[in-house]
C-alpha cells in the first residue's frame, strides 16, 4: 500500500520541490533507491522533504536516518507526542509546511484539540498538563536562555526521543523552507478548503503514524561513525546516538566537499556566538558577514549563514547568485544540509536539561 499510494501522489509531490530537480525511483542510484524504499514503507509515500535531498545521496541517507529513528521508529515517547514536538518546533522556525503536515498528521492520531493549539502558538490553551508541557518545552529550546529555564516535561528516556525530534525537525524545517513550497496543497485550494484537506491528509497519514517503525532500519544505510561531543543528549539511547553519529558524520563529509572551508569556518564562528534569537527582518547581518571572504564566495556564505539562521528569509535571488558559481544540484544540497545541520547540533548542545523523576500526566485520546 505503501508503494502504491506514493507512486499514485509522486507527480504532486514532485511539484513541491524548489531548485533542484528530485531523483525518480526509476533512475534512482542504490543508496537513493534503498532509502526511497524505507520511506515509502514506513512514512506511506515519497516525502517532499526526503525527495529534495536526493541529488546528494550521502545527505538523504543521513536526513531519513534522523527522521525515521527519532519521529516514527518505536520508543518509549508516544508518537502524538513526537508530533507535538515536530508542529511546536516547525511554527517556531516559521516552517508553515511542516506546520501543516504535522498539525495534520497530529489531529489524525488524538482528539483535543491539541495540534491546532500548538501550530497557533496557543500552547497556553491546551487543557491536558502533560501536552502543554510538552509542546511548551519544545519551543523553548529553540533559544539558549529558554531552554536552561525551561523545566523537562519527561523522564531521561522519552526525553531523550522528544530530543530527537526537536533537532531533527531543527534540521528539516530549515531544509524545507529553502526548497519547498509553503504548503503540501497545491495554491489553488481555497483558503475555506484548507482545513477540511488538511484533516483528510491526517487521516491518510493515521495509518502510518499508528504502525511504529522497527528501531535501527535506517542504521544500515550509513557507515558506523563516533558521536561527536555535541550529541550528549542523546547519551544513554545507543540507538538515537548511532543513528546521529552517522549522519552527522555524513553531512559533516558533504560539507567539506561542497561547502569552501572559509565558509564552513565563518558558519560555526556565528554560530558559536548565536543564542537561537531571531535575526531580524533586515539581512544587513549577513552582507557584513561575508565582508571577510573572498568575492567569489560571498554567494555561498550568504546562503550558508542564512540558512543556519534565518532560512525563512532565503530566497530566490540568492540561490540564484550561489548557482552561478555552483550551478549542479548536489552542492546545491550539500551546502545548505551542512549549514542546516550546524545550525541544529548548536540547539541540540544546549538542550540537554534535567530530566523528570516521575512522568508526568499526559493523556491521548485517540479517535
Amino acid at each position: 500500500m505503501g508503494r502504491m499510494l506514493s507512486r499514485a501522489t509522486l507527480p504532486g509531490t514532485l511539484s513541491h520541490v524548489r531548485h533542484v530537480t528530485p531523483v525518480r525511483p526509476r533512475t534512482a542510484p542504490d543508496l537513493v533507491a534503498r532509502v526511497y524504499a524505507q520511506v515509502e514503507r514506513d512514512f506511506g509515500m515519497l516525502a517532499p522533504p526526503m525527495l529534495l535531498h536526493s541529488p546528494a545521496p550521502g545527505t538523504l541517507a543521513a536526513s531519513w536516518a534522523m527522521l525515521r529513528e527519532s519521529l516514527l521508529a518505536a520508543g518509549t515517547a508516544a508518537r502524538p507526542l513526537k508530533e507535538a514536538v515536530a508542529t511546536a518546533v516547525s511554527r517556531g522556525n516559521a516552517c508553515p509546511y511542516c506546520v501543516d503536515v504535522h498539525q495534520a498528521t497530529m489531529d489524525g492520531l488524538a482528539r483535543g484539540g491539541h495540534a491546532a493549539l500548538i501550530a497557533a502558538g496557543r500552547d497556553e490553551e491546551i487543557d491536558d498538563p502533560g501536552v502543554r508541557r510538552v509542546a511548551s518545552w519544545a519551543r523553548a529550546i529553540g533559544t539558549r536562555d529558554a531552554a536552561a529555564r525551561h523545566e523537562p516535561p519527561l523522564p531521561a528516556e522519552p526525553l531523550r526521543e522528544l530530543t530527537a525530534v526537536a533537532v531533527t525537525f531543527h534540521y528539516l524545517n530549515r531544509m524545507v523552507n529553502v526548497f519547498l513550497t509553503e504548503s503540501p496543497l497545491p495554491p489553488e485550494v481555497p483558503t475555506g478548503a484548507r482545513g477540511r484537506l488538511l484533516r483528510v491528509f491526517g487521516l491518510v497519514m493515521r495509518r502510518y503514524a499508528r504502525r511504529a517503525a522497527t528501531p535501527g532500519d535506517a542504521l544500515a544505510l550509513l557507515p558506523d561513525a563516533p558521536p561527536p561531543a555535541d550529541l550528549g543528549w542523546a547519551q544513554g539511547s545507543p540507538g538515537l546516538t548511532a543513528a546521529f553519529a552517522r549522519a552527522a558524520a555524513a553531512i559533516d563529509e558533504a560539507g567539506a566537499r561542497s561547502v569552501p572551508g572559509p565558509v564552513r569556518d565563518l558558519v560555526a564562528e556565528r554560530l558559536a556566538g548565536w543564542d537561537g534569537a531571531p535575526t531580524g527582518i533586515s539581512r544587513a547581518w549577513v552582507a557584513q558577514a561575508v565582508t571577510a571572504l573572498p568575492p567569489d564566495l560571498r554567494p555561498a556564505g550568504r546562503l550558508a549563514l542564512l540558512t543556519a539562521m534565518a532560512s525563512y528569509q532565503v530566497d530566490d535571488g540568492l540561490v540564484a547568485d550561489f548557482r552561478e558559481g555552483t550551478p549542479d544540484d548536489r552542492a546545491l544540497v550539500e551546502l545548505t544540509a551542512w549549514a542546516s545541520m550546524a545550525a541544529a547540533r548548536r540547539i541540540g548542545s544546549w538542550s540537554t536539561a534535567r530530566p523528570q523523576t516521575a512522568p508526568p500526566a499526559i493523556r491521548i485520546s485517540r479517535p
